[in-house]
């Protein structure tokens, strides 16, 4: 009988809303959950007769569950200090690896390492995203997993350039020395102090500089000798600015950015053999740079003391590995106990175009289906992605409070449900027994 079929399919809706409810209160603490919301729809409709101006009289089959729509709203951003974990802060999912070639897409940021240091997720699923090589992000290549360095040495890079940043005073006598030093690094990552000595030259305005490493960092055996220091002449224009480097036994040359200027001083430390230095590393050639970042030469003369303000150059030592932070755009860099970062990948995102498509698979993880359409792969605050932040969790954004809402509405909607099959079924029991 109709009477006893349409009450059902409201028990079986109220069913499904009920233990939509339930989900939702049970994962009120898992990470980046998003709360689903339970609609009906009623069944079609039979046409019983007419009225006698012509308008149908139809008589429904009931209700059915339209669909279970997730919420896909922020939830709060909340610091746990742990530096595998991070938060998306936006829209989009990040890719994690599958295991058989393909993809899955979360919110869950609550990653950890596994033995290999790959960066998981808590279900042992790769987090991907774009290498790098040498530090730099290629966001072109494929995906790859991002692997976290643990354990590993980082290796040392000799010193290719330096600058200093100086005053000479324009009022310092004839034979006075001015030292400045700067520590560079060789091939093997052993420190060598290189000494600046400036002193006023003959003419005015015109300075002599020699640059030179300790004696003992250099060897001697197989008729080696310690190279002669590198020198030269800096004139400054009345203003005190450098305008031109004369190298030893050169020309004078124009300081400048334009064609043809001259911007660095060539300071090879290695002009006689392959390997002159004490450690056995390869001979040093740097470029000492004379312009700063304005395009402005960095060492000036003017009635002041003498002074180094600032020194700069690129190499350093080997260093240990020691820790890693996942940047706002999701670059994830390593840092070792020389001082050094290096980038290691930076984390993919992703986003459909129908989020409402996405299929659950538990864990967190979603995945795309006909109805999602393909996911758009790209990186953190590009084409609307969230940026991302690291020492963090997305909470879930479960409302308690709509839920006991829904709850007792749901509560509610079932037992008048019920009530209509025991009314149907008095009905029923009554009929029969007229019969009888």
């Amino acid at each position: 009988m109709a009477s006893f079929s349409i009450p059902l399919t409201g028990l079986e809706a109220d069913s499904t809303a009920l233990n939509t409810v339930a989900n939702d209160l049970s994962n009120m603490n898992t990470t980046a959950f998003k709360a689903q919301t339970t609609d009906f729809s009623d069944l079609f409709y039979q046409q019983i007769g007419s009225t006698g101006s012509g308008d149908p009289i139809q008589v429904g089959a009931g209700v059915k569950v339209a669909s279970n729509e997730i919420a896909f709203t922020q939830g709060s951003i909340n610091s746990t200090g742990n530096s595998t974990d991070v938060a998306l802060n936006g829209s989009g999912f990040f890719v994690v690896g599958n295991g058989a070639g393909g993809y899955e897409y979360t919110r869950a940021g609550n990653f950890s390492l596994d033995s290999a240091g790959n960066l998981v997720t808590s279900n042992g699923l790769n987090a991907m995203g774009y290498p790098a090589v040498n530090g730099v992000v290629n966001t072109n290549a494929p995906l790859a997993a991002i692997n976290i360095p643990v354990g590993q040495v980082q290796e040392p890079q000799a010193t290719t350039t330096l600058s200093m940043t100086a005053n000479l005073d324009c009022a310092t006598a004839a034979g006075t020395q001015f030292p400045a030093q700067i520590t560079v690094y060789d091939s093997l990552g052993e420190p060598h102090v290189a000494t600046v000595t400036f002193e006023p030259g003959a003419v005015a305005n015109t300075w002599t500089y020699s640059v030179a490493l300790p004696a003992g960092d250099y060897s001697v055996a197989g008729g080696d000798v310690v190279p002669a220091a590198i020198t030269g002449t800096m004139t400054f224009d009345p203003n005190g600015n450098l305008t031109t480097i004369t190298p030893g036994g050169g020309a004078a040359e124009t300081v400048g950015t334009a064609v043809g200027d001259f911007s660095s001083i060539d300071l090879n430390f290695n002009p006689a053999a392959a390997n002159v230095l004490a450690d056995g590393a390869a001979g040093l050639d740097i470029q000492w740079n004379l312009l700063g970042a304005s395009g402005t030469p960095n060492i000036s003369q003017v009635d002041t003391a003498s002074a180094v303000s600032a020194t700069t150059q690129n190499g350093y030592t080997s260093g240990q590995y020691q820790s890693f932070t996942i940047n706002s755009d999701g670059t994830v860099t390593s840092s070792y106990s020389n001082g050094q970062t290096q980038n290691v990948g930076q984390l993919a995102l992703a986003n459909v175009a129908n989020l409402q498509g996405l299929s659950l698979l538990g864990d967190g993880d979603y995945a795309t289906t006909l109805a999602s359409g393909t996911a758009i792969v790209g990186t953190s605050g590009e084409s609307g992605l969230a940026t991302m932040q690291d020492d963090a969790l997305e909470a879930s954004n479960v409302n308690i409070s709509t839920e006991f809402s829904n709850l007792i509405v749901a509560q509610r909607a079932f037992e008048a449900n019920a009530k209509s099959v025991t009314t149907f079924d008095q009905v029923t029991q009554d009929t029969i027994n007229m019969v009888h």
